[in-house]
């Protein structure tokens, strides 16, 4: 999972970001969202994603499931494992039974499951939006407006659980017209999850052609 409409007025733009810097109804669901989460140690979950491009007709998929414990994640899709214990990125290849190994090295803007639940809390206006259905489930959305305006995403959304807080979707948006959707099913908190399970084991793939990038 590496990295992996731009359409809007900019008077929009400016009075909605103006809102968000005062908007209090978004921070308190923010924060009800991010205290949930650290108050579990680990979690898994089931993960659709999908990527739309309307202009170049681009409708991609995929499914996974994903084990997050602080800044570790493991991610599990059918073409690929990645694992990462927040210094090291192991991507399992399945069809050619290969890993390549890289140091982790996240940018300012990098976006994923296991820190979103935090972004917030630096660089970014955030408003309440409306309520919606997710999931079948009763959420609040609110948006988030990167400070800086030469970020590569200029809006991200987010369905939060409006009686657990808990998040249902994340929805990203690029300047070049990309629309990155995460919806987020049979969520389960764990304390299972040790720290080795975010190493990647070869002992575990016989024969595995280790490629090291670092």
């Amino acid at each position: 999972m590496r990295k992996h409409l731009y359409f809007f007025f900019v008077l929009f733009l400016a009075f909605s970001a103006a809102q968000a810097q005062y908007d209090t109804k978004a921070l308190s669901i923010l924060d009800a969202m991010s205290a949930k989460y650290k108050s579990i140690p680990a979690y898994r979950a089931n993960i659709s994603s999908s990527l739309i491009n309307k202009t170049d007709g681009v409708n991609e998929a995929f499914k996974g499931e994903i084990m997050v414990k602080e800044g570790k994640y493991r991610l599990k899709m059918p073409e690929q494992e990645v694992i990462n214990n927040g210094a090291v990125v192991w991507t399992y290849l399945p069809d050619v039974n290969e890993v390549n190994i890289d140091n982790y090295e996240p940018d300012e803007e990098e976006i994923s499951l296991s820190n979103v639940y935090s972004i917030y809390k630096s660089g970014y206006k955030y408003i309440f939006v409306k309520e919606v259905v997710e999931n079948g489930v009763n959420c609040e959305q609110v948006d988030l407006i990167p400070e800086d305006r030469d970020s590569q995403f200029f809006k991200i959304s987010m369905n939060i659980g409006k009686k657990d807080r808990w998040l249902q979707s994340l929805t990203m948006f690029d300047k070049s017209g990309n629309q990155y959707k995460y919806i987020i099913t049979d969520f389960t908190p764990t304390n299972s999850l040790g720290d080795s399970f975010f190493v990647f084991d070869k002992n575990k793939y016989p024969g595995v052609e280790i490629v090291d990038l670092r």
